[in-house]
């Protein structure tokens, strides 16, 4: 029972630090010692210990010898590539959708679009969030094409951590809602090459606003990263 109860423990610190780090309450970069999230989160050293050895494995946070860890920045190249692929993909996945929806995958379509957040309100950030997920798979679900529906959730999934940067750069609620009603409408007139058109659109601005947002990360640890050549090495977003 007590093993089984350290274990319970132990994946709720994992999930716990996981969401901070995805939401940017633990900020890229930003140096992290195993007794300063017990307290932060009041558990012990084992809870603490066995999650950061799962991030660490996952890639969300780099152990430094004697310092403690540090979360993983997110590169400009990884946000090119991401987005990249977010681009090919969801290009294809609006036509597909504008072309062979069903007229019911449509009006899910629309009733999906209208939701927006509460600038600088990290709870109402993830509630958008999940909801922008939802709208996007709307999308994909409508091609009636499983693997290209998991492939964008997966890359949705990746852009999780980077998407809440962008969105604690500037109030962009209404200039979002008005980009998703607009894709809804041309998908529900079947005009595949303006659906097309505007996810490119909404994805540009998504990425510029992601862009200029990493550049205003303090970069308080790269000194310490560059020292320890950390900068070559893949990390998760």
């Amino acid at each position: 029972m007590m093993r089984k109860n350290i274990l319970l423990l132990s994946d709720k610190t994992y999930q716990t630090i996981k969401n901070d780090i995805v939401t940017c309450a633990l900020e890229p970069g930003q140096q992290i010692a195993q007794a300063d999230l017990a307290s932060r989160y009041h558990v012990g050293m084992t809870p603490v210990r066995e999650a950061l050895r799962q991030l660490t494995q996952e890639g969300f946070v780099n152990p430094i010898p004697r310092l403690g860890y540090i979360v993983s920045v997110i590169t400009a190249d990884d946000v090119h590539e991401i987005y990249e692929t977010r681009s090919i993909l969801e290009s294809a996945t609006v036509r597909l959708a504008s072309l062979r929806g069903s007229e019911e995958r449509l009006r899910q379509i629309a009733d999906a679009a209208n939701f927006t957040y509460k600038y600088k309100n990290r709870q109402s950030y993830s509630e958008f969030l999940d909801q922008n997920k939802q709208f996007h798979l709307s999308i994909a679900q409508a091609t009636e094409n499983r693997r290209l529906t998991e492939l964008v959730a997966r890359t949705l999934d990746e852009l999780t951590r980077v998407f809440h940067l962008g969105l604690d750069l500037r109030d962009s609620a209404k200039e979002m809602r008005d980009d998703h009603c607009a894709l809804a409408q041309a998908i529900q007139k079947r005009d595949a090459d303006l659906a097309a058109r505007l996810v490119q659109d909404e994805i540009a601005r998504s990425q510029e606003r992601v862009l200029e947002a990493l550049a205003h990360i303090p970069r308080r640890s790269l000194t310490t990263l560059g020292a320890l050549d950390l900068g070559r090495r893949k990390f998760h977003v």
